[in-house]
């Protein structure tokens, strides 16, 4: 299943965001996105589709995103095990082993950052990657 907010936003420009997307270009390789969401959200509403076109600009292929939808009770798979407490959140964890995901957790993006989530990620990456 997957959430309709995480469209790419037609209206969102790449070009004003190069460092970020240049960013998350640099580790589409090695970087798998797990988003909590729910359509019904309106923070997910509002941060999604531009997050959604942040990784479509990156290259970030489709099977290296999980959309995990949870209900209004923010219940849904995953959420236990990876302490899902607000939405949207995005976990990014390195990919050891090819497209699959269950490797160290590199950062987390929780409902609401003091910026957006694909600029908020970039440099979460960056301090994170560039230090190891």
């Amino acid at each position: 299943m997957s959430l309709e907010t995480m469209q790419p936003n037609p209206a969102w420009d790449a070009a004003s965001y190069e460092d970020a997307v240049d960013t998350l270009e640099s580790h589409t390789d090695e970087l798998v996105y797990r988003v909590w969401g729910g359509d019904w959200c309106k923070d997910c509403r509002k941060l999604l589709p531009n997050l959604g076109a942040a990784l479509e600009a990156a290259g970030v292929s489709a099977d290296r995103i999980e959309e995990i939808p949870v209900d209004q009770d923010k219940q849904g798979p995953g959420v236990e095990e990876y302490g899902i407490e607000y939405i949207p959140t995005v976990v990014v964890e390195r990919a050891p082993d090819g497209l699959n995901g269950d490797g160290e957790e590199v950062t987390r993006f929780v409902e609401e950052e003091d910026l957006p989530p694909a600029v908020w990620l970039a440099n979460e990456i960056d301090a994170t990657l560039s230090e190891a």
